[in-house]
Protein backbone atom coordinates (compact mmCIF):
# COMPACT_ATOMS: atom_id res chain seq x y z
CA UNK A 1 0.00 0.00 0.00
CA UNK A 2 1.55 3.31 -1.19
CA UNK A 3 0.59 5.98 1.09
CA UNK A 4 0.88 10.07 1.67
CA UNK A 5 1.11 11.08 5.40
CA UNK A 6 0.55 14.47 6.24
CA UNK A 7 2.86 16.16 8.82
CA UNK A 8 0.11 16.29 11.72
CA UNK A 9 0.15 13.02 11.65
CA UNK A 10 3.63 12.44 11.43
CA UNK A 11 4.46 14.71 14.26
CA UNK A 12 1.75 13.11 16.22
CA UNK A 13 3.26 10.05 16.29
CA UNK A 14 6.67 11.22 17.55
CA UNK A 15 4.66 12.75 20.24
CA UNK A 16 3.33 9.36 21.25
CA UNK A 17 -0.50 8.29 21.73
CA UNK A 18 -2.22 6.27 19.22
CA UNK A 19 -0.59 7.73 15.83
CA UNK A 20 2.33 6.54 16.78
CA UNK A 21 1.72 3.17 15.35
CA UNK A 22 1.55 4.72 11.87
CA UNK A 23 5.35 5.56 12.11
CA UNK A 24 5.90 2.13 13.56
CA UNK A 25 4.42 0.39 10.79
CA UNK A 26 5.55 2.00 7.80
CA UNK A 27 9.71 1.58 9.76
CA UNK A 28 7.85 -2.12 9.77
CA UNK A 29 7.32 -1.74 6.02
CA UNK A 30 3.25 -2.60 6.86
CA UNK A 31 3.24 0.55 3.77
CA UNK A 32 5.18 2.54 1.62
CA UNK A 33 5.55 6.54 2.76
CA UNK A 34 5.25 8.21 -0.53
CA UNK A 35 7.03 12.06 -0.25
CA UNK A 36 8.23 14.89 -1.91
CA UNK A 37 11.08 16.76 -1.13
CA UNK A 38 8.72 20.12 -0.08
CA UNK A 39 6.99 17.17 2.10
CA UNK A 40 10.17 15.85 3.72
CA UNK A 41 11.41 19.65 3.99
CA UNK A 42 7.96 20.07 6.28
CA UNK A 43 8.56 17.12 8.16
CA UNK A 44 11.94 17.84 9.43
CA UNK A 45 11.28 21.60 9.99
CA UNK A 46 7.97 20.91 11.86
CA UNK A 47 9.35 17.68 13.98
CA UNK A 48 12.74 20.48 14.96
CA UNK A 49 10.34 23.43 16.34
CA UNK A 50 11.57 23.41 20.00
CA UNK A 51 8.05 23.29 21.07
CA UNK A 52 7.81 19.69 20.64
CA UNK A 53 11.05 18.43 22.32
CA UNK A 54 11.42 15.86 20.26
CA UNK A 55 15.12 14.90 20.57
CA UNK A 56 17.70 15.69 18.08
CA UNK A 57 18.64 12.15 17.44
CA UNK A 58 15.38 10.88 16.81
CA UNK A 59 15.00 13.79 14.07
CA UNK A 60 18.08 12.87 12.63
CA UNK A 61 16.87 8.80 12.95
CA UNK A 62 13.81 9.59 11.08
CA UNK A 63 15.69 11.80 8.27
CA UNK A 64 17.83 8.69 7.77
CA UNK A 65 14.62 6.44 7.42
CA UNK A 66 13.92 8.98 4.99
CA UNK A 67 16.55 8.99 2.73
CA UNK A 68 16.89 5.04 3.02
CA UNK A 69 13.46 3.52 2.59
CA UNK A 70 11.03 6.79 1.76
CA UNK A 71 9.56 6.22 -1.88
CA UNK A 72 10.57 9.91 -3.05
CA UNK A 73 8.60 11.39 -5.78
CA UNK A 74 8.89 14.37 -7.97
CA UNK A 75 5.43 15.73 -8.62
CA UNK A 76 4.66 16.64 -12.74
CA UNK A 77 1.63 18.62 -11.91
CA UNK A 78 0.71 21.75 -10.10
CA UNK A 79 -2.39 21.09 -8.26
CA UNK A 80 -4.54 23.97 -6.50
CA UNK A 81 -7.46 22.13 -5.03
CA UNK A 82 -7.17 23.68 -1.58
CA UNK A 83 -7.05 27.64 -2.67
CA UNK A 84 -7.63 28.36 1.94
CA UNK A 85 -4.10 26.60 2.37
CA UNK A 86 -2.32 26.25 -0.86
CA UNK A 87 0.77 24.23 1.22
CA UNK A 88 -2.04 21.32 1.26
CA UNK A 89 -1.54 20.52 -2.18
CA UNK A 90 2.02 19.29 -1.94
CA UNK A 91 0.33 16.28 -0.41
CA UNK A 92 -2.20 16.08 -3.30
CA UNK A 93 0.67 16.31 -6.02
CA UNK A 94 2.94 13.56 -4.53
CA UNK A 95 0.20 11.25 -4.02
CA UNK A 96 -1.06 11.58 -7.40
CA UNK A 97 2.45 11.57 -8.47
CA UNK A 98 3.33 8.55 -6.62
CA UNK A 99 -0.15 6.74 -6.95
CA UNK A 100 -1.19 6.91 -3.68
CA UNK A 101 -3.45 4.39 -2.20
CA UNK A 102 -4.45 6.50 0.41
CA UNK A 103 -3.72 10.19 2.02
CA UNK A 104 -3.51 10.17 5.82
CA UNK A 105 -4.24 13.86 7.32
CA UNK A 106 -5.46 16.07 10.46
CA UNK A 107 -6.12 18.72 8.49
CA UNK A 108 -9.74 19.49 7.69
CA UNK A 109 -8.86 21.27 4.39
CA UNK A 110 -7.55 17.52 3.25
CA UNK A 111 -10.41 15.85 5.12
CA UNK A 112 -12.91 17.73 3.26
CA UNK A 113 -12.35 16.44 0.02
CA UNK A 114 -12.77 13.13 0.85
CA UNK A 115 -11.28 11.64 -1.93
CA UNK A 116 -8.84 13.43 -4.61
CA UNK A 117 -8.31 11.66 -8.07
CA UNK A 118 -9.81 8.46 -6.80
CA UNK A 119 -7.53 8.72 -3.76
CA UNK A 120 -9.00 8.38 -0.09
CA UNK A 121 -8.33 11.04 2.14
CA UNK A 122 -8.79 9.65 6.01
CA UNK A 123 -7.69 10.59 9.14
CA UNK A 124 -4.92 8.39 11.22
CA UNK A 125 -7.32 7.18 13.36
CA UNK A 126 -8.85 5.05 10.42
CA UNK A 127 -5.44 4.54 9.11
CA UNK A 128 -4.57 2.93 12.38
CA UNK A 129 -7.90 0.90 11.90
CA UNK A 130 -6.77 -0.36 8.37
CA UNK A 131 -3.43 -1.32 9.32
CA UNK A 132 -4.86 -3.59 12.07
CA UNK A 133 -7.50 -5.58 9.84
CA UNK A 134 -4.54 -6.16 7.32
Amino acid sequence: MRVVVDTNIIVSGYLGGALEGIIVAWKAGKFALVVSKAIADEYLKVLRRPKFKIERAEVDDFAALLLTIADFVIPLESINAIPADTTDNKFLEAAVEGKANLIVSGDGHLLELETFHNIPIITGREFITRLESQ
